[in-house]
């Protein structure tokens, strides 16, 4: 049995937060939970009460009780036993650097203990978040904490790179970095070592990364007939190419991502094995 339910941040930190989330999920005959976070252009967070089981990742670490993460290159595993309750933040792709003030590839493909990150200004993070008594609560208190953080944030956000961001946001993956780089005015060099502070990974993988969203997208609404008909809406050489670049970003091939996923949280799927 699961609950999900998603929120919208409030107007200041939309900028840099698309949405939070809430999951509850309970295995019925108690055995742990399997989930694979997919590939999908963004870093995030997760909040797990403080009484809750294990939750660890694939190496069988059990992860902080607030962890923020940064961009992923490849689908990593995270198992739960027992009952499952998490908060989850999907930021956008520039927001490490505009909300937390470092170089986003410091945390590519890697985790932190947000919890500890929150200074004695502002007191105990997590504490205080345990203390919430609803997850309304607990996210206002999180909005509460990265709007001072982006208030107090002295490294400048990088307006060309925020621009290239959204343009290949927009396109889908389906655009000119060349053409980009022409409009911006830099070097090809010097974008990729931008796009690197500002979203942890280079523009042509994320540019990658879009152009597979919107087929892995298309997939969820079953807009097609067949998979042909994904690879070629999507400019991909041929159905071999796409199947690759699916399961490169998944883990799985389209067919048994279809059988063995259920995507109750958006890329995030729980998946039998």
């Amino acid at each position: 049995m699961q609950s999900y339910q998603k929120y919208a941040p409030p107007p200041l930190l939309r900028p840099f937060i698309k949405f939070f989330w809430a999951l509850e999920s309970v295995s019925p005959d108690g055995r742990s939970k399997t989930f694979r976070a997919i590939v999908d252009g963004c870093p995030g967070a997760i909040l797990l009460p403080s009484d809750n089981d294990a939750f660890c990742d694939e190496h069988k670490n059990k992860l902080p009780g607030l962890f923020l993460y940064g961009q992923t290159i490849k689908p990593v595993k995270f198992s739960a036993s027992g009952q499952l309750k998490a908060i989850g933040i999907c930021f956008q792709p520039h927001a490490l650097k505009a909300v937390f003030g470092f170089d986003a590839d410091e945390l590519t493909s890697s985790c932190i203990d947000l919890g500890l990150t929150s200074g004695k200004k502002h007191g105990n993070l997590s504490e205080r978040l345990s203390e919430a008594g609803s997850t309304e609560e607990q996210l206002k208190l999180l909005s509460e904490h990265f709007i001072n953080l982006i208030q107090n944030n002295r490294r400048t956000t990088d307006d060309a790179t925020n621009y290239a961001v959204t343009r290949i946001v927009q396109a889908k993956g389906d655009i000119s970095l060349k053409d980009l780089q022409q409009q911006l005015q830099v070097s090809e060099r010097n974008l990729q070592r931008r796009f690197r502070q500002a979203v942890g990974i280079s523009p042509k993988l994320f540019s990658r990364i879009c152009r597979f969203q919107e087929s892995l997208d298309q997939m969820r609404k079953s807009n097609y007939n067949k998979l042909s008909d994904l690879a070629y809406d999507n400019e991909y050489a041929d159905q071999s190419h796409f199947i690759r670049v699916f399961k490169e970003f998944t883990g799985f091939s389209p067919l048994d991502f279809k059988k063995q996923s259920q995507e109750v949280v958006d890329n995030f799927p729980q998946i039998s094995e």
